[in-house]
C-alpha cells in the first residue's frame, strides 16, 4: 500500500520552536516526528509514502535522503512553492496512486501508534469511498465532527460546528479508494474538511481509535507528547 503524509505546515502555534525547525521535524524521544510516522507506516505494510514540503523544506529533504538509505519504506518528496491544501497535494499527485485500489492519507500533525492494519481491515469490509479515523474530543467546536450510525457509516460531518451533535472528531487519517478523485473540485487549492468530506456523507465510514493519539500543534501538547513517548521503544 502507498500513503500520502501531509507535513508542509508552518507550525505557527509551536513558535519559537518552529522558527528554525519545521513542525514535522521537531524532536520526540530523540527522533524527529517524521521518524515515528515512517516507522508506523512500515510496520503496517506501507511500501512508499509521498510527503509534501514547503516551510524550511531543506531540513525535511535532508532527512528524507538519510532515511531512504536505511529504511524499508521509500519516501518521495513533493515540494510545494505555494501550499495546495490537504486535498490539493493529493490531487496534484494522483499518478502516485494510479495503480492502487486504496491508499492512506495522513496528517503529520499527530503523534500516534494507531493500528493502521485494523483500520484497513474495516475499510476492506465495506464498499464506501473513504474510512476516517475518529477520536473522542473534549473540544468539538474546534474539530471536524462526525456522526455515525450503527453500521459505522458517517451520516453527518461538519467542520468546526457551532452546535456539535457528537464528540467524534476527525483524526486526519484516512483510507481512501481511488474513486475519491471523482469528488475533487477542479482547482489547485483543495481542503479535505471543507471541499471533499461533506460530499462523501453516506459514502464513508468511521473507525474509532483505541490507541495513542495527540495533536502536537501546541507547545503544551508537544511537551506532553515528549513525556508520553520518552520510553517508547524504537523498532
Amino acid at each position: 500500500m502507498k500513503a500520502f503524509l501531509l507535513a508542509a505546515g508552518f507550525g505557527t502555534r509551536l513558535k519559537p520552536l518552529t522558527d528554525i525547525t519545521p513542525k514535522c521535524m521537531v524532536p520526540i524521544a530523540g527522533q524527529p516526528l517524521l521518524f515515528w510516522w515512517f516507522q508506523l507506516l512500515e510496520r503496517h505494510g506501507v511500501t512508499e509514502v509521498l510527503i509534501n514540503t514547503h516551510y524550511l523544506f531543506g531540513q525535511v529533504r535532508q532527512y528524507i535522503n538519510y532515511y531512504n538509505k536505511k529504511g524499508k519504506l521509500y519516501v518521495h518528496e513533493f515540494y510545494e512553492p505555494v501550499l495546495l491544501g490537504s486535498g490539493g497535494t493529493v490531487a496534484a499527485n494522483k499518478n502516485f496512486v494510479s495503480k492502487e485500489e486504496s491508499f492512506l492519507i495522513c496528517y503529520a500533525d499527530n503523534l500516534t501508534d494507531i493500528n493502521i492494519s485494523s483500520m484497513i481491515e474495516l475499510h476492506s469490509s465495506h464498499d464506501g469511498i473513504l474510512t476516517m479515523a475518529l477520536f473522542h474530543t473534549n473540544s468539538p467546536k474546534q474539530c471536524g465532527i462526525a456522526q455515525v450510525d450503527k453500521n459505522r457509516k458517517i451520516v453527518e460531518f461538519i467542520e468546526k460546528p457551532q452546535n456539535p451533535t457528537s464528540n467524534l472528531a476527525n483524526a486526519g487519517i484516512y483510507v481512501a479508494r481511488k474513486e475519491i478523485f471523482d469528488f475533487f473540485p477542479n482547482r489547485k487549492f483543495i481542503d479535505f474538511g471543507n471541499d471533499i468530506l461533506p460530499q462523501l456523507i453516506g459514502k464513508m465510514y468511521g473507525w474509532e481509535i483505541q490507541d495513542y493519539l495527540i495533536d502536537i500543534g501546541t507547545l503544551e501538547n508537544y511537551q506532553k507528547a515528549k513525556s508520553d513517548w520518552s520510553s517508547k521503544e524504537i523498532i
